[in-house]
C-alpha cells in the first residue's frame, strides 16, 4: 500500500511540475504613450496590461512604463475607445494612436473639460498611492476627484472614483462600505473589473452566495485580460471553498491554473497550486494535498524570497496537522534562517496570502517549540520559547509574547520546576493585564477612526448628491430655453417642472432618511461591538483573580482544575464574543460552568440550583452572550459572600407562553443596601462597568430588535435582604 501511494505521489508531482516549468524569457522595460489619432491629444487613465501579468495606467500626459518580454501581447483598454491589442517585438518605445475617443465637443469649453478630466485622474492616482499609507488622505483624494467632474460629470469617470473608493475600503477591511461603493460604481457604469472587485468584497464579508451571483456571469466574457481571467476563476474557487463545495472549488482553481500556465503568470501558478493543496487538505486528501504543496513550494523558489518563506510556513503547518513533527521542525528551522537573512524592513513585511498575521521569527520559534512539546521534548522546546519571548518583546508583539510565556510556564510545570513555572505564569498574568489596557485603547482609537471615516463617506455622498442636483439644475435650464422657444407649451412645461421638483425633493428626503437610518444602525453595531469588547476583558480580569487566589494559597491542584475549567469557559466566551445573540442553550452551559467555578471557590458560602421549566423549548430562544453572568457575579460577590451563614442562589427559567419566557435570578444574600454600605469610598466612586455595559447593551438591542428584553431588579424580602433579578425574553417573530 505504501509503495502504491508513493508511486501516485511521484506521478502527480512529476506531471504537474513538468507542465509548470517556466520559460525563461528576458524581461525589459517598455515606454509608451496613448494619443487620439486625429488631434494627438494624450489620453490619461488608460489601463495597460501584458498577458504575463504586468499592468499599469497612463499618467496625465498619456505616457506609461511596463515590464514585458518579446512576444507578449500588450492590451490597451479604456472606457473612451475600443480595446487595442499590440504584440511586443522589441524594447523600443511605443506610440499607440486610437480612434473614436469620446471627448467633449470642440467648443469653447473643451480645454476646461479636458483639464478637469486630467485633474480627476491625477487625484485618483494620488488616492491609489496613499491607499496603503494613509486611508483618510486617500479618501480625501477620491472626494476631490469627484468634485472635479462638475455638474455634467461623465458617469464612467464617476464609476472609476467610486470603484477606487471601494478598493480603499476593501484594503481597510471596511467590507460593507466597499460593497456599497462597488455597487454604486456598477450602477453608474458596468465594468467587469469592478464586478470582480465586488465579488472579492462579498467573499471577505462572508457573503459567498452573493459573490457567486456577481462572478458567474463574468465567466462568459471572452475578451478579458488573462491575468483578470485567472483572478476571476481563483475568486470563484475561493467562494466555493468557503461554501464547502470542494469539487467545484478545485475545478475553478484548475481552470485558473491552466490560463496561468499558458500565459506564464508565475505568481498565480504558485498561489493556485497552494490553494488547491489547501482545499485537498481540508478534505483530508493528504496525498493530493502534499503533491500540490510540493509544486507550490518548487514554484515559489523562482520568486521573491518572501514568497518562499510564506509557502514553507504553509507546508510546515500541513506537516503539523499530520503530526509529522520532525519534518515540520526541519522545515521551520530552514525558514527561520531564510527569514533572518532578509533585510529587516523586508522581513517585517512577510505576510501570508490569507493570514492577517505576519511571518515573524518569534512566531516560527513558538511553533517549533510547540512541535517539540507535542513530542514531549521539553528541554529542546525551552530555548525556542525563550527566544520567541525575547524577540516578541523586542518587536512589541504582546500576543506571541503572552502565548509563549504561558507555554513556557506549562513546560516548567510538566518538568516539575514549579518555581520557574510560577514565575513564568506571573509574567503571563502581567502580559494579560497589559493586553487588556491596550485593547481598551484600540477600541477608543477604532471608534474615533470610524467616526472620521463615516464623516468622509458622508462628504462623498454629499458631493454625489450635489452633482445630481447640479445635473437637475442644468436640465431645468435647458427646459427653460425650450419653453422660450415653444411659448405655446409654457403652462404645460411649468406643471411638469413643478412635479419633477416635488419628486426630486421627495427622493432627496427619502435618501436622507435612509442614510440616517443606515448610520444609526452602523452606530448601534459599533457600540455593541465596543461594549462586547469591554465585557470580555472585564470578565477575564475578574476570573483571573480567582486563579491568583488559589495560587496564593499554594493550592496547586485546585488552581490546575480551575484553570482547566476556566479555559473551557474562556474558549466558549471568546467564540461567542462577536455575536449579538446566541442560542439560550449555549448561554445556560456557560452559566453552569461559571457558577460551578465560583462555587468551587466559595463552597461554604452558598449552594445553587438551575431549574428549567419542562414546557420551555430552550433551543428556540436567542439571548445576548454574557447577559446573565454579571448579575450572577453580583449576587455571589456582593450578596452571598458577605452572608454569615450559608446562602443559596437560584436560577429559574419559567414558562409564560410559546413566545415568551421569564428568567429569575434570586439570592438570599445581605441585599443591595447592605452591600453598598460595605463598599469602600473608592468603590462608591466607581460605577460597575459590567452592569453599566449590560444596561447599554439591552437598550441598544431593544432599539434594534423591538423590545426583545425586559430587566427588573428588586429586593427579595421586605427587610431589604436578598436580591431578585427578573428577565423577560421574547422569541423572534
Amino acid at each position: 500500500m505504501k509503495v502504491y501511494i508513493t508511486v501516485i505521489l511521484f506521478f502527480l508531482t512529476g506531471v504537474v511540475s513538468f507542465s509548470q516549468e517556466e520559460v525563461n524569457k528576458p524581461v525589459f522595460l517598455i515606454k509608451g504613450s496613448v494619443k487620439e489619432r486625429e488631434t494627438l491629444e494624450p489620453i490619461s487613465g488608460v489601463n495597460v496590461y501584458t498577458d504575463s501579468g504586468f499592468s499599469t495606467t497612463t499618467n496625465n500626459i498619456g505616457e506609461f512604463e511596463i515590464r514585458a518580454s518579446r512576444g507578449d501581447e500588450l492590451t490597451i483598454q479604456s472606457f473612451e475607445f475600443e480595446t487595442v491589442i499590440y504584440t511586443i517585438q522589441s524594447d523600443e518605445d511605443i506610440e499607440v494612436l486610437v480612434s473614436d475617443a469620446k471627448y467633449p465637443s470642440k467648443g469653447s469649453s473643451f480645454k476646461r473639460e479636458r483639464n478637469s478630466i486630467q485633474k480627476h485622474q491625477f487625484y485618483l492616482d494620488s488616492a491609489n498611492f496613499y491607499k496603503e499609507k494613509n486611508i483618510a488622505k486617500s479618501i480625501d483624494f477620491v472626494a476631490k476627484s469627484i468634485s472635479q467632474l462638475g455638474s455634467r460629470g461623465n458617469k464612467k469617470e464617476l464609476a472609476k472614483s467610486l470603484s477606487t473608493l471601494g478598493e480603499i475600503y476593501l484594503y481597510d477591511k471596511q467590507y460593507d462600505l466597499a460593497i456599497a461603493n462597488f455597487k454604486e460604481a456598477q450602477e453608474s457604469y458596468k465594468s467587469s473589473l469592478t464586478a470582480l472587485m465586488l465579488g472579492k468584497a462579498y467573499i471577505f464579508n462572508k457573503e459567498y452566495s452573493e459573490a457567486e451571483k456577481v462572478l458567474t456571469p463574468l465567466t462568459k466574457i471572452t475578451k478579458m485580460v488573462p491575468f483578470r481571467k485567472v483572478e476571476l476563476y481563483e475568486t470563484l474557487g475561493d467562494a466555493y471553498k468557503e461554501m464547502s463545495l470542494i469539487d467545484k472549488a478545485v475545478v475553478f482553481y484548475n481552470e485558473g491554473l491552466k490560463i496561468a500556465q499558458k500565459n506564464q503568470i508565475s505568481s498565480k501558478m504558485t498561489d493556485l497550486n497552494s490553494k488547491i493543496a489547501d482545499t485537498y487538505a481540508s478534505e483530508n486528501r493528504l496525498v493530493e494535498a502534499d503533491g500540490f504543496y510540493q509544486n507550490s513550494l518548487k514554484l515559489s523558489r523562482n520568486q521573491a524570497p518572501q514568497r518562499v518563506i510564506i509557502e514553507e510556513e504553509k507546508v510546515a503547518d500541513f506537516y503539523n496537522k499530520q503530526s509529522l513533527y520532525d519534518d515540520e521542525i526541519k522545515l521551520r528551522k530552514k525558514t527561520l534562517k531564510e527569514l533572518k537573512s532578509l533585510p529587516e524592513p523586508v522581513a517585517k513585511k512577510v505576510v501570508g496570502v490569507k493570514s492577517n498575521d505576519s511571518v515573524t521569527t518569534q512566531r516560527i520559534n513558538y511553533k517549533i517549540a510547540n512541535a517539540y512539546i507535542s513530542q514531549n521534548k521539553y528541554e529542546e522546546a525551552i530555548p525556542f520559547l525563550e527566544r520567541s519571548i525575547v524577540e516578541a518583546d523586542k518587536d512589541d508583539d504582546l500576543v506571541v509574547q503572552k502565548d509563549a510565556t504561558r507555554k513556557l510556564s506549562e513546560v516548567y510545570n510538566f518538568k516539575g520546576d514549579y518555581s520557574k513555572a510560577l514565575k513564568s505564569y506571573q509574567d503571563y498574568v502581567a502580559l494579560v493585564d497589559t493586553l487588556y489596557i491596550r485593547k481598551e485603547q484600540e477600541i477608543s482609537r477604532a471608534a474615533r477612526y470610524n467616526r472620521e471615516i463615516a464623516s468622509k463617506q458622508s462628504r462623498i455622498t454629499g458631493l454625489e448628491q450635489e452633482r445630481e442636483l447640479s445635473q437637475s439644475k442644468y436640465d431645468l435650464a435647458v427646459t427653460e430655453q425650450e419653453l422660450v422657444i415653444e411659448s405655446n407649451k409654457r403652462q404645460k412645461w411649468i406643471i411638469y417642472t413643478l412635479v419633477f421638483g416635488m419628486v426630486l425633493t421627495a427622493l432627496t428626503a427619502f435618501f436622507y432618511f435612509r442614510s440616517n437610518k443606515q448610520q444609526k444602525l452602523a452606530n448601534n453595531l459599533l457600540a455593541l461591538k465596543s461594549l462586547r469588547s469591554q465585557m470580555n476583558p472585564h470578565f477575564i480580569f475578574n476570573a483571573l483573580n480567582s486563579v491568583n487566589n488559589f495560587i496564593a494559597k499554594s493550592d496547586e491542584r485546585s488552581a490546575n482544575r480551575y484553570l482547566t475549567e476556566f479555559s473551557t469557559l474562556m474558549r466558549s466566551v471568546l467564540e461567542n464574543s462577536e455575536e449579538d445573540f446566541i442560542p439560550l442553550t449555549k448561554e445556560l452551559e456557560l452559566l453552569s460552568l461559571y457558577v460551578k467555578l465560583e462555587h468551587s471557590r466559595f463552597p461554604d458560602k452558598f449552594d445553587y440550583k438551575i431549574k428549567v421549566d419542562e414546557r420551555i423549548d430552550v433551543a428556540a430562544f436567542q439571548i445576548p452572550p454574557m447577559l446573565l453572568q454579571p448579575y450572577i457575579e453580583n449576587a455571589i460577590w456582593h450578596g452571598l459572600r458577605y452572608k454569615k451563614e450559608k446562602g443559596f442562589l437560584h436560577i429559574d427559567l419559567d414558562y409564560k407562553n410559546n413566545h415568551e419566557i421569564g428568567i429569575v435570578i434570586t439570592d438570599n444574600g445581605i441585599g443591595r443596601k447592605k452591600s453598598a454600605a460595605l463598599k469602600t469610598q473608592n468603590q462608591k466612586q466607581q460605577k460597575s462597568k459590567g452592569m453599566g455595559n449590560i444596561k447599554k447593551r439591552v437598550a441598544i438591542l431593544n432599539d434594534m430588535y423591538k423590545n426583545k428584553l425586559d430587566v427588573y431588579i428588586t429586593d427579595l424580602e421586605n427587610n431589604g435582604t436578598g436580591t431578585k433579578v427578573q428577565f423577560t425574553l421574547k422569541k423572534d417573530a
